[in-house]
């Protein structure tokens, strides 16, 4: 877990970076309507989270800098007993003071009085310059005398970019959930089901392990339908002699994970489905011992494409020179997407790629990111051998930067062909508690 030392260091540091006769202001997520009275379940904003932990809404927490001086307030929903009735308990003011280490904290009844005389006499504003909050409206009405603006939540994104020791124990946790609920996938028996139906069997081994949200909605896609890089209707049937490509990751307390493994239906791969396969998972093996240090994102995306070009033109999937293929893009049609993003707070992070002066910023101990090469051939494709067509597959680990090398989180999950065979064949569900 994270203490409230750790999210007050992270206050203090974004302070540093304010320019004195500043003021900093950043608000709590909204909750958002579903369909006419229902909402969706509520979610934090990460930026927000990430410098409180505080999981309410209708929050906001305002940074004051004068010279050297710093104060810091958090302004939240005051108790309501008719309110909470029906939405649950509220903090609460009392209780705030014992939990955060901030100078004030006061109801948000007082917010839009308190910022008046926050912003009297300041020169700069700190706000979310892409925010279509309400809220802000409140504050730029009683800014106008103020000239430099600036985007106080790239401030915080830069500094998600590293991560702690607890939050790399977090996404640990959540990973090693995850890692359940692949191999479980695996182990369920698939012929004649529906894709939801193996959906929910790796949602009930999220949920049975305290990871009670998705990082993001897991895709479930049977044959061509894992050509659709975002497919998630998860509404069609399992065929035998067919790949399922899962891609699924729980979030637990806020941080994420995500995880991409490519089955067969039958727990056995075909011989065209086995040259696919070993083609992309060499290659991610080859790129994620690459990874370490001062190494470039770009260096690993263009290794990757280096290797799936001349593996697509060994099998008869493109035909040419690999480099002149890769020049023109061609391999573009079957590989369309990174190899990775970074992943913390949100599954694909915020963190910024470059830095101030757009320059790429290397890896760095600490970071953690997704390797996830593939390729996805569609059933119509007449220019690929017959046998590829319809083929979706993409494999995916969460990999953490370590002084000299990598760790790959998701190391658990059952990978080769012969692991997957093995684990596939066995239809036995292991319910093993973490």
């Amino acid at each position: 877990m994270i203490t409230e030392n750790e999210y007050k260091k992270r206050r203090d540091k974004l302070a540093k970076k304010l320019y004195n006769s500043s003021v900093g202001v950043i608000f709590s997520a909204t909750c958002k309507t579903r369909s006419n009275d229902t909402e969706y379940p509520y979610r934090q904003n990460s930026d927000f989270y990430y410098l409180t932990g505080f999981r309410e809404d209708n929050a906001s927490l305002v940074f004051i800098k004068e010279k050297e001086s710093v104060k810091t307030v958090i302004f939240l929903q005051k108790k309501d007993e008719q309110l909470e009735l029906w939405n649950g308990k509220r903090l609460g003011v009392k209780e705030a003071k014992k939990r955060f280490f901030v100078d004030e904290i006061y109801t948000t009844d007082y917010f839009k009085k308190s910022i008046k005389e926050y912003l009297a006499n300041k020169k700069y504003l700190y706000y979310d310059l892409d925010s279509k909050d309400k809220r802000l409206k409140k504050v730029l009405k009683l800014s106008k005398e103020i000239k430099t603006f600036d985007n106080i939540v790239l401030h915080v994104q830069k500094m998600r970019l590293v991560k702690s020791t607890s939050e790399i124990n977090l996404i640990n946790r959540a990973v090693a959930i995850t890692t359940e609920a692949h191999n479980r996938a695996m182990r369920s028996k698939k012929i004649g089901k529906n894709e939801f139906e193996l959906q929910a069997e790796i949602e009930y081994e999220f949920k049975k392990n305290g990871a009670y949200s998705d990082a993001y909605t897991s895709i479930v896609a049977c044959g061509n339908s894992a050509n659709t890089l975002h497919y998630i209707d998860n509404n069609q049937p399992l065929v035998d002699g067919e790949l399922i490509l899962i891609d699924a990751g729980c979030e637990y307390e806020y941080y994420a994970s995500d995880i991409t493994r490519t089955i067969p239906v039958s727990g056995v791969f075909t011989k065209a489905q086995k040259e696919l396969y070993s083609l992309i998972l060499n290659t991610q093996l080859e790129i994620i011992e690459m990874i370490k240090p001062n190494v470039k994102r770009s260096d690993l995306q263009a290794k990757a494409e280096i290797l799936l070009t001349k593996g697509m033109v060994k099998l008869g999937i493109l035909k040419g020179d690999y480099k002149e293929l890769i020049k023109n893009k061609k391999h573009k049609k079957y590989y369309p997407h990174g190899i990775g993003h970074w992943m913390g707070l949100d599954v694909h992070d915020t963190a910024p790629y470059l830095d101030d002066k757009k320059k790429e910023i290397p890896l760095k101990k600490g970071m953690v990111l997704t390797i996830e090469p593939g390729l996805y051939i569609d059933k119509d494709d007449k220019n690929v051998p017959k046998e590829y067509r319809g083929i979706g597959i993409r494999i995916e680990d969460d990999i953490l930067v370590t002084q000299n090398g990598y760790k790959n989180l998701s190391i658990g999950i059952a990978k080769t062909i012969e692991e997957i065979e093995s684990i596939s064949s066995s239809n036995y569900m292991n319910t093993s508690i973490l």
